[in-house]
């Protein structure tokens, strides 16, 4: 079995691990820039959000074990201008891949649709040449998610950009989804996307206490969002549990407005509906939510000690957690979290 690992490390300590460590590393994800790292063979991306508090520097490395000696190959790039290519690297079960593109390349007129489609396309078309078909984690970061621009919010633009082409390569667009989060970036960021995919299916988790994001009512755009709450990729050791950006919404409503400690309260109820899903699903208690490893988007930072505080008392002072300053998909929401959750392998 492989075992997928996720860990968050300076730099500096990355710079440290020996040439043999490396040879493991399917990806690496800077928070405000891409690191400065000497791997020539390992995609390195950003997430464009910058941290907040003493998460600065850290990266996010993805990184996969086996009981064998696995063999990881880079991606050979799709055919492509330049500024769609996406960089991928893979192993038999696992894939991790990111794409930076730049609206500025496609003109002014509808360029964040034109974007997103492009992006989807291309990582569409590496999934179909790797034959790891099954997109289960995706990290989308588009500048200014909120504004409004061409009649419309451009998350909404960005919804029927992704619906377009998932319907264009065949892709569900309800149930069968990945589990995604998408974030508002500074402006004049690119939009920046990386995901893992699997070669073998994930088990997709939606939350009792939520709508599916994919059956969100017309009033929240003419495309709803095409994610999934959770997954659990069962195939895989290690890092197997997936919690989409997750927020204080019940139902398809948006709960304390303008309250950040209670947002945080309700979006933690939300992810305890999920965990509990989650252990349904594999049939035994394997998740808890002190377990996990969290990244918490805040919309203010002015607020980040106001979450810190209502998280304090569910947490370990052990759990892995970053902050980073970005924008949540509605300009009603404070603060979104995602979450991995690691099960050991079976004995």
């Amino acid at each position: 079995m492989t075992t997928l690992e996720l860990d968050y490390l300076r730099p500096e300590d990355l710079a440290a691990r020996p040439p043999l460590w490396w040879r493991n590393v399917l990806g690496v994800v800077g928070f405000t820039k891409p690191p400065h790292i000497a791997a020539p063979t390992v995609p390195i991306t950003a997430s464009m959000t910058p941290s907040l508090g003493a998460t600065d520097d850290l990266c996010e490395v993805w990184r996969v074990t086996g009981n064998g000696e696995l063999e990881l190959a880079n991606g050979i790039p799709v055919e492509s201008s330049p500024h769609e290519r996406v960089h991928y690297r893979f192993c038999e079960d696992l894939l991790f891949g990111s794409v930076t593109i730049e609206e500025r390349a496609f003109g002014d007129s509808a360029a964040l649709t034109q974007a997103t489609i492009a992006a989807y396309a291309r990582i569409f078309e590496v999934l179909e040449r790797t034959e790891h078909q099954h997109l289960i984690r995706v990290w989308n970061y588009l500048p200014e998610i909120n504004r409004e621009a061409d009649g419309d919010e451009r998350y909404r633009h960005f919804n029927s950009a992704r619906q377009v082409a998932f319907r264009a390569s065949g892709r569900p667009t309800v149930v069968s989804v990945p589990a995604a989060s998408a974030l508002g970036s500074p402006a004049g960021s690119p939009i920046s996307i990386y995901f893992l995919a699997s070669h073998e299916p994930a088990k997709m988790i939606e939350n009792p206490r939520q709508t599916s994001a994919y059956h969100y009512p017309k009033e929240f755009g003419t495309h709803s969002p095409s994610f999934s709450r959770a997954c659990v990729l069962s195939e895989s050791g290690g890092t197997n549990l997936f919690v989409s950006g997750t927020a204080s919404i019940v139902g398809h409503e948006t709960i304390h407005p303008g309250d950040v400690t209670a947002q945080t309260r309700e979006t933690l109820a939300n992810i305890d509906a999920l965990l509990g899903e989650a252990n349904r699903v594999v049939g035994e208690p394997r998740y808890a939510l002190d377990g996990l490893k969290l990244k918490v988007y805040v919309r203010r930072p002015e607020d980040l000690d106001a979450i810190k505080r209502a998280l304090a008392p569910r947490l370990r002072p052990s759990t892995s957690i970053v902050f980073l300053r970005a924008d949540v998909c509605r300009e009603d929401l404070l603060v979104e979290i995602e979450a991995t959750g690691e099960s050991p392998q079976p004995s």
